[in-house]
């Protein structure tokens, strides 16, 4: 099966390409890992077509789309997800979304990325990689992280416990996916459902509550 992956939950922009088989395994083609910051929108399009370039292939080879979920800022999640969503929809292909914490590392871990506001996003891991707790967002001082930190290395002070730097990967992306990918009513269009972003809290930006004249009588 040819898979698309994406992530847009972090700083760090994914786009890749990978042969994934019902054993679990998954030969990465190509991958991008795109320093982003807020140029989600402008950037991950070019991502896909270079992955895409670089593997000698087309949308119209992709078996499936995987996306990260999240959790992580409003509008680099649904630049993601809309992404995904549709280039699946143009090629009546299915989408799967995942965890975006759960595609970062392997094994018993905690990891950690930025959730600006001071705060991280948070999960926990048991040795077979099932997630034990989360997700979550809270502030560095307040988790007891159990087991190696990995993610986010700037919250090490903060968390007081080492962080090994660790991102979302493609090879962790359908990894984090292959229960979906291997279940063929999870595929079928009938029935898959329809990815919705990780937000774990409301976005900045609200509706004003009053409304100021800006002419007098």
């Amino acid at each position: 099966m040819l898979v698309l992956a994406l992530d847009t939950a972090t700083s760090t922009l994914v786009a890749g390409l990978a042969r994934w088989s019902p054993d679990g395994a998954a030969e990465v083609l190509a991958e991008r890992a795109v320093p982003s910051g807020n140029r989600h929108a402008e950037l991950l399009t070019v991502a896909v077509t270079e992955v895409l370039a670089d593997a000698g292939l087309s949308m119209a080879d992709l078996d499936a789309v995987v996306t990260g979920l999240g959790p992580g800022p409003f509008t680099g999640l649904r630049v993601g997800v809309v992404t995904a969503a549709a280039l699946a929809d143009a090629r009546d292909r299915p989408v799967v979304g995942v965890c975006s914490l759960d595609a970062i590392g392997s094994g018993a871990r905690t990891v950690v990325t930025d959730a600006r506001r001071k705060e991280v996003y948070w999960a926990t891991y048991a040795a077979d990689g099932t997630r034990a707790d989360g997700p979550g967002v809270s502030l560095p001082e307040e988790l007891a992280p159990a087991g190696p930190v990995v993610g986010d290395a700037r919250f090490a002070d903060r968390l007081g416990v080492p962080v090994t730097p660790a991102e979302v990967t493609t090879a962790g992306l359908l990894r984090a996916a292959a229960a979906q990918l291997a279940d063929p009513a999870g595929l079928s269009a009938s029935t898959r459902p329809t990815p919705v972003p990780l937000y774990l809290r409301r976005p900045d930006a609200v509706p004003p509550t009053s409304y100021k004249p800006v002419t007098t009588a």
